[in-house]
């Protein structure tokens, strides 16, 4: 299983929310550049990189910095934010990012869903967002009547490389992840998911590994705050 970073960049900075919320920002790093290098340098082999900007204005807002973080480093980076429209996916990729994560257009677009990821093969993920068990979109503003199993069973027939499956409830509170609607979304996909969402510990990265179809889990706060030693998880998950 995978062990993946999180670089989530907001005004050009590398830093945590609480819970999705804007206004619970903490600055963890002035340079994320700097910080995806040394998360390469301490074993992770892949980066994921969110334009918190993006996610909230509805358009990609760091395609510069974006750019130089994927340049910096020799690992792929899945990048996601505010990507909304084929071209916002096509200038991700051709920054260097390895996948682009589709959220908000996906859930809102069925059609849209099918479209980009038969333009862009294997180079799409999808996350999927949710509180109690419903999908939330722009930025995690609005919550949708759409079932986060749902949006995974389609997300898996229109193609997606992956998923990512968020729930917000607990991100950024190291308080470990939703295991039961983890696992229920993967079921449902059957294609490899992502986990993300209040990891805080090696144990709660043991029992993601337990999980059929889990494939990674993407690490924010614990990282930063030092209650995750990356070198340790990623000898752990081997």
């Amino acid at each position: 299983m995978l062990v993946i970073p999180a670089i989530d960049l907001r005004r050009g900075r590398c830093v945590r929310l609480h819970q999705g919320r804007a206004e619970s920002e903490t600055v963890f790093s002035d340079d994320p550049v700097a910080m995806a290098r040394r998360w390469e340098a301490e074993g992770a082999s892949r980066l994921h990189v969110v334009d918190l900007d993006g996610a909230f204005g509805g358009g990609p807002a760091q395609a510069t910095l974006i750019g130089e973080i994927v340049r910096a480093v020799k690992i792929p980076v899945e990048v996601g934010g505010g990507l909304r429209a084929a071209e916002h996916v096509q200038a991700v990729l051709d920054a260097g990012a390895r996948w682009a994560i589709v959220g908000t257009r996906a859930a809102l677009d069925p059609a849209f869903l099918g479209e980009i990821c038969r333009r862009f093969e294997d180079r799409i993920i999808v996350g999927v967002d949710a509180a109690d068990g419903h999908v939330a979109v722009d930025g995690w503003t609005r919550v949708l009547e759409l079932e986060a199993v749902a949006l995974g069973r389609d997300a898996a027939a229109a193609g997606a490389a992956a998923i990512i499956y968020t729930d917000i409830a607990r991100d950024g509170t190291e308080g470990g992840p939703n295991l039961w609607s983890t696992e229920a979304v993967a079921r449902a996909a059957a294609i490899p998911l992502l986990a993300s969402g209040g990891v805080g510990s090696l144990d709660d990265i043991r029992q993601l590994a337990t999980i059929p179809g889990v494939d990674g889990v993407i690490v924010g706060r614990a990282l930063y705050s030092g209650a995750v030693d990356l070198r340790a998880a990623v000898a752990e998950a081997r």
